[in-house]
């Protein structure tokens, strides 16, 4: 069994969280199944609003899906997210991404 098998599993038996939710975007991410990632990464956020790591992982989903817009604004509110909690290095990161997400809009 993968890690996202085991992942399935724990949600198929109930068990629902922001971790939970936050591993199985990440790990749809991984393989390639964008639309899958962005669904447990939002429920991720439903969950917890203020989890900066899936607010990055999900405007890099979204980046990787060509919503270059929609990357944009998901960076722009995980900053200031980031920033509230004092999480510097991922507020540092996505903005790396923001402007990545920035640039393919212009283009």
């Amino acid at each position: 069994m993968t890690v996202l098998d085991n992942l399935l599993k724990m949600h198929e038996q109930g068990q629902d969280n922001v971790l939970l939710r936050f591993s199985l975007g990440n790990e749809f991410f991984k393989a390639d199944q964008l639309a899958n990632a962005e669904l447990h990464l939002r429920a991720a956020l439903q969950h917890d609003p203020k989890y900066s790591a899936a607010w990055k992982i999900l405007g890099k989903v979204l980046a990787a899906g060509g919503q270059h817009a929609a990357a944009v604004s998901v960076y722009e509110e995980g900053i200031a997210v980031a920033e509230g909690r004092g999480d510097i290095q991922a507020a540092k990161e996505m903005r790396v991404f923001l402007k990545r997400s920035s640039r393919a809009l212009q283009e």
